[in-house]
């Protein structure tokens, strides 16, 4: 059995992967909060209850866990400690830890950064399927971004790359729509799903995604010029955003010369799920083709 697990600072989300003919599909799942500034036993302990609930107590298994870093992902070592998340597992083999919990061996868990299992996960049977030459885009809180180039995807880190004032991620994630629409309408909203709501001013609304998708664009541009990106896949919480943004960034990077694929995810919260195992698909994969 295969299994997918989706970490987070507040929620797990895990599922049996599956593979047939027609390619992979999502059976069992299991969803839950997690209250991460406990004690390592009991994030540990809770971890493990979504797992089983999909597991159904087998052994038999191959995990594949996607995980925001910073981490030792080769190891499955935490060393998240500043992020207010997950500190007490600060230095601790998690992979053994669960390992040990769920009775079975090391080398039947892997670790992922959670930006690589998203785009994997979309490459392998997503919108990415067939390109060569993509590149991922989380957006939400937070920014979280990779690369893939040929059959290698990594972790892009563009979260930090310096942008206008700051850095990207102070540009392109929730925090951005709120500061904006104070600052450009005197209104307070709770986060971007608001400026969607029918209820609001969608002439506001209208001038709200427009920047955001001119601002996405500005970023986008030396990024995809410099890679030769055929395509860029969005995914997190304002990507269910994206028919209000995606026509002001495809029409800024039109302007400057470039044309070029973005496309939503067409996986969802599903993707990293699916990425996160992709070295036991591959696997899987390989040996039905021999």
């Amino acid at each position: 059995m295969i299994i997918g697990v989706d970490i987070g600072g507040s929620h797990i989300s895990a599922a049996e992967i599956l593979v047939n003919e027609t390619g992979v599909s999502l059976g069992r799942r299991a969803d839950d909060s997690v209250d991460t500034a406990k004690d390592a036993i009991d994030i540990i302990k809770d971890w493990v209850e979504v797992i089983r609930a999909v597991s159904l107590g087998s052994k038999d298994l191959q995990i594949g866990i996607a995980m925001p870093g910073p981490y030792d992902y080769e190891n499955g070592i935490s060393l998240i400690s500043e992020q207010g998340k997950m500190k007490a597992l600060y230095g601790l083999s998690v992979k053994k830890l669960l390992a040990e919990s769920l009775c079975i061996p090391l080398n039947q868990i892997s670790f992922t950064n959670d930006a690589e299992a998203f785009l994997k996960g979309e490459v392998f049977s997503g919108v990415g399927k067939g390109f060569t030459n993509t590149l991922g885009l989380t957006l939400g809180t937070g920014l979280g971004s990779a690369i893939h180039v040929d059959d290698v995807v990594k972790d892009a880190k563009l979260w930090t790359a310096p942008f206008r004032e700051g850095i990207a991620e102070d540009y392109l994630g929730t925090a951005w729509f709120l500061e904006f629409v104070q600052m450009e309408f005197d209104l307070v909203i709770k986060g971007v799903k608001d400026l969607t709501s029918p209820d609001f001013d969608q002439n506001i609304s209208s001038q709200v995604f427009e920047e955001f998708g001119k601002t996405l664009g500005e970023f986008l541009f030396p990024y995809v010029i410099r890679l030769q990106t055929q395509l860029v896949v969005l995914g997190g919480k304002i990507s269910n955003a994206s028919s209000l943004f995606l026509p002001s960034t495809i029409d800024y990077l039109k302007n400057n010369g470039v044309n070029l694929s973005l496309k939503k995810s067409s996986l969802g919260e599903d993707s990293a799920l699916i990425g996160a195992c992709e070295p036991f698909l591959k696997m899987i994969i390989n040996l039905n083709e021999i």
